[in-house]
C-alpha cells in the first residue's frame, strides 16, 4: 500500500488535523456545553431589548410673567439654542403662567449620558441670555432605564380591619424602606398614597370681622414650618450644647392655638376664624382603587401602588424574584396589620416566560433537525451533526453576555432564524466524509486522512458561502430608528453564531466522526473487480 497523506490546504483541514487526536478536544466540548450553560443561567433576562432613548425637560420660571412673555423671551431663544445640539431630533415647547417647559428629544440610538450633558451644558451657556428675574433652569433627563417598573403591588386595607388611608400610606412606606435595600432595585415610587397633614378650613365671614387675610394666617403657619436649633459653646468634656424648641406643630390643639394678628392688644388665634383638624392631603385629587374577584364578587377597594424598577442590565427575574421573596417575608405582619396586597406586574415573571418559551421551541427545532438527518444521512452522523448546534449556541450565549447583552425575545428569535443555516456547515462536512468513506479508494486510505481530506476538501466553498450569508446580516446593523435598535441582536448575534457554526464544525465534525463512523468492511466495486481477475486467470491456468 503506498503512503499517500494528504497535504493539508485549507484552514478546514489545518483545525480537523489539529483536533483529531488532541486529548483536549473532548474536554473543550464539555467545556463549551458548560460555557453556555452557566452563560444561559447568569446573562440578564428581558422580555424586550432595551432601546437608547434619551432626552430630557427644562423647565424655566419667570416669576409674574404671563404665558406669552414666556413664550416670547424663554421658550423661542432657548429653542433655537438647543437646536445646535447635534443628534436632537424633536423639541416641544409649552408656555404658562410663570413658567416655561421644553421637552428635548434625540434621536433613537443617542448615547443618554452624552446627550444629558450637551443639554445641560447648553443650557447653562447660555444662562447670560435668559431675561432678568429669571430663576435657575431646572434640566431633568429623561431615564427610561429605570422610569420603567418590572414590579407593582397594590396595597390596599381588609375589611373591617380601621386601617385609615393614612395608616395605609404609613405601613407601605415601610414597605417601601425595606425593599428599596434589595440590591439591583434602582427607583421605588408611591401612587394614590395620603399624606397625613392639618387641614384648616377657614371661615370666612369671622376672617372679615377680624379684618385678617388669608396671607397672614400662610404667614403664622410658615413661621412654625422651620426650627434652627441655636448652637452655643462647648461645654467642658467636649460636648456642645444645643439651644431649641421642639417641633410646634404636634397636634390639633397646637395648630388651633397659633396667633394669627394681635388686636387692641389682645391675640387673635387660628381657632377663632377656622376649624382645625387631623387628615390626609385633601388638594391630592389623586387616587387609585384595585378591582378584584373574592370568590363569586368582585370588590373594589382603595389602593396604593408600589412600583420598583431595575438598574440597566441586570437581570429582571433574578431581582423580581427578590422582590417577592421579601414580600412573601413581610405578608404575615402586613395581615397582622390589616393590609394586603396584590402583585399586579411581575416583569421577571413575563420575561422568564418568554425566554423559556422560545428555548423549548429552540430545542424543539433541534430534534427535529435531528430526525431529517437520520433519514438523510444515519443515526451517527445525524448525533454529530446535532451536536454541534449547542456547541454553537453556547460560544453565541456566552459572547453575548460578555459584550453585555441580554437574553430576550428578539436574542432567540436571532437564533431561531439562524438555526437553519448553523448546521449548514455541520451537514456539509459530515456528507463530504460520509462520501469519501464510501468511495471505490477509502479501502486503501487511512481514516484519518480521509476525514481530514473531506473536511478540507470543502474548506473554500463552505467560507464563502458563510461569509456571504454573513454580510447579509451587517446591513441590518445600519437601520435606525426604533427599528434599529429593536432588531439590533439579529445583527449582533448571528454573524457570531454563524463563525462559530463554521469553527466547531471543522473542530468536532471530524472528531467525532473518527469515534462514531467506520470504513464499510466491503467495497464491492473493486473486490468484486479483483475477484473476477483472479477467477480469469485461474481458468486461464
Amino acid at each position: 500500500m503506498k503512503d499517500n497523506k494528504y497535504q493539508v490546504k485549507d484552514i478546514a483541514g489545518k483545525l480537523a488535523k489539529g483536533f483529531l487526536h488532541n486529548p483536549l478536544t473532548s474536554v473543550l466540548a464539555v467545556f463549551l456545553i458548560l460555557l453556555g450553560y452557566l452563560a444561559l443561567e447568569i446573562t440578564p433576562r428581558e422580555e424586550d431589548p432595551q432601546i437608547a432613548i434619551s432626552g430630557g425637560t427644562i423647565m424655566v420660571v419667570l416669576p409674574g410673567a404671563n404665558p406669552k412673555q414666556i413664550d416670547n423671551i424663554i421658550i423661542k431663544p432657548l429653542e433655537r439654542k438647543i437646536k445646535e445640539i447635534k443628534g436632537v431630533e424633536h423639541i416641544y415647547g409649552m408656555s404658562a403662567e410663570n413658567v416655561g417647559i421644553l421637552n428635548v428629544m434625540y434621536y433613537i440610538g443617542e448615547n443618554r449620558e452624552s446627550s444629558n450633558l450637551k443639554l445641560y451644558d447648553k443650557v447653562m451657556q447660555n444662562m447670560d441670555q435668559l431675561p432678568k428675574g429669571t430663576m435657575q433652569p431646572l434640566v431633568k433627563p429623561f431615564d427610561i432605564d429605570i422610569d420603567i417598573p418590572i414590579v407593582t403591588v397594590a396595597f390596599y386595607a381588609k375589611d373591617g380591619s380601621g386601617v385609615s388611608e393614612v395608616d395605609l400610606y404609613k405601613k407601605v412606606k415601610y414597605i417601601q424602606n425595606e425593599l428599596n435595600v434589595i440590591e439591583d432595585v434602582a427607583k421605588t415610587t408611591l401612587k394614590g398614597d395620603r399624606r397625613e397633614q392639618f387641614n384648616i378650613q377657614v371661615d370666612l365671614h369671622k376672617l372679615s370681622g377680624y379684618h385678617l387675610s388669608m396671607g397672614q394666617i400662610l404667614n403664622a403657619l410658615k413661621s412654625l414650618a422651620v426650627d434652627v436649633p441655636d448652637v452655643k459653646d462647648r461645654t467642658k468634656d467636649g460636648k456642645l450644647v444645643v439651644f431649641g424648641i421642639k417641633n410646634a406643630i404636634e397636634n390639633i390643639k397646637d395648630v388651633e392655638s397659633l396667633i394669627i394678628a394681635q388686636y387692641m392688644g389682645s391675640p387673635i388665634y387660628l381657632r377663632d376664624v377656622a376649624s382645625v383638624e387631623i387628615g390626609y392631603d385633601i388638594q391630592n385629587f389623586q387616587s387609585a382603587k384595585i378591582e378584584f374577584r373574592d370568590g363569586d364578587k368582585f370588590k373594589s377597594r382603595n389602593q396604593i401602588t408600589l412600583t420598583l424598577s431595575k438598574l440597566k442590565g441586570t437581570n429582571a427575574v433574578v431581582i423580581s424574584d427578590k422582590i417577592i421573596e421579601k414580600l412573601e417575608e413581610l405578608k404575615p405582619k402586613l395581615s397582622k396589620d390589616g393590609v394586603e396586597f396584590i402583585i399586579t406586574r411581575n416583569y421577571g415573571e413575563r420575561a422568564n416566560a418568554a425566554v423559556n418559551e422560545l428555548v423549548f421551541h429552540l430545542l424543539i427545532s433541534i430534534v427535529i433537525i435531528a430526525l431529517l438527518l437520520i433519514f438523510a444521512l444515519g443515526w451517527r452522523e445525524s448525533i454529530i451533526v446535532t451536536f454541534t448546534v449547542p456547541a454553537i449556541l453556547a460560544v453565541t450565549i456566552f459572547v453575548a453576555y460578555m459584550t453585555d447583552q441580554t437574553i430576550n425575545r428578539i436574542t432567540l428569535f436571532a437564533f431561531l432564524l439562524s438555526l437553519g443555516l448553523l448546521v449548514d456547515a455541520a451537514i456539509i462536512v459530515i456528507e463530504n466524509i460520509h462520501r469519501h468513506l464510501h468511495s471505490h479508494d477509502s479501502v486503501d486510505k487511512d481514516m484519518d486522512d480521509i476525514l481530514i481530506e473531506a473536511t478540507d476538501e470543502i474548506g473554500a466553498p463552505t467560507n464563502i458561502a458563510t461569509l456571504a450569508i454573513i454580510l447579509t446580516m451587517v446591513p441590518m446593523a445600519f437601520v435606525g430608528q426604533m427599528m434599529g435598535e429593536f432588531m439590533k441582536p439579529i445583527p449582533q448575534n448571528v454573524p457570531v453564531a454563524l463563525f462559530s457554526s463554521l469553527v466547531i464544525a471543522y473542530i468536532f465534525t471530524p472528531y467525532l466522526s473518527k469515534k462514531l463512523l467506520k470504513k464499510p468492511k466491503l467495497h464491492h466495486h473493486k473486490h468484486h473487480f479483483q475477484k473476477d481477475s483472479m477467477n480469469k486467470e485461474g481458468s486461464n491456468s
